[in-house]
């Protein structure tokens, strides 16, 4: 489990594979520090399970349903990405429950300069609309954000916009993002829960 607190900026280093499976290999001094065979670290929001360590550098699997969900599969190498370590069990958790499983991604379509912060525009497709409101929790590229803003498309799309700090802007992706760039989306978990079993209560009512 993480908690959408971005830890340092990594590296791609290297990427193998085609559509069906991948290997990346990602540099990161911090989360390689403690790192394991084994071990999990969220790349842009994606869990990854550590294959191999070399030195500050590590590689891991991508699978097919990965690829086909993630901003992972147009990652090349020189890419820059967000890294997070699993959060220990007693530490702080500062952002919200992510679980590093990406639901599908979202597309930037504004972006607002203020003088103290940015406003970003983001489109998520239908399908994970309806998991999203107004001041709730959102992972954008494994970032915890608050939702500043929803707006309701006819097409069954919503607009979502976060409100992003000068800290927040240095110290992950987001604030190199532009407009048209694609950011991996993980709603809160929570909301899906309730939908299932709101469902089945229906069902078993009818």
């Amino acid at each position: 489990m993480f908690t959408g607190i971005v830890e340092e900026l990594g590296q791609v280093v290297a990427r193998d594979g085609d559509s069906e499976s991948a290997r990346v290999t990602v540099r990161g001094p911090l989360v390689t520090s403690d790192a394991f065979l084994g071990a999990s670290i969220a790349v842009n929001g994606c869990c990854l399970t550590v294959v191999t360590l070399d030195g500050d550098t590590f590689t891991a699997d991508v699978m097919a349903e990965t690829l086909r969900r993630t901003s992972l599969a147009d990652t090349e190498p020189g890419a820059t990405v967000n890294l997070e370590r699993p959060v220990q069990a007693g530490g702080r958790l500062g952002g919200h429950v992510v679980q590093g499983h990406v639901d599908g991604v979202a597309t930037v379509v504004e972006r607002v300069p203020g003088e103290n912060w940015e406003l970003v525009r983001v489109s998520v497709p239908a399908d994970l609309a309806r998991y999203v409101v107004a001041k709730g929790s959102i992972t954008l590229d494994g970032v915890s954000l608050t939702v500043a803003e929803l707006v309701d498309a006819p097409d069954g799309t919503a607009l979502v916009t976060v409100s992003l700090i000068p800290e927040t802007l240095t110290r992950t992706t987001l604030g190199r993002r532009r407009v048209g760039d694609i950011l991996n989306v993980e709603v809160d978990v929570l909301a899906k829960y309730v939908e299932r079993m709101q469902t089945k209560v229906l069902e078993a009512a009818l």
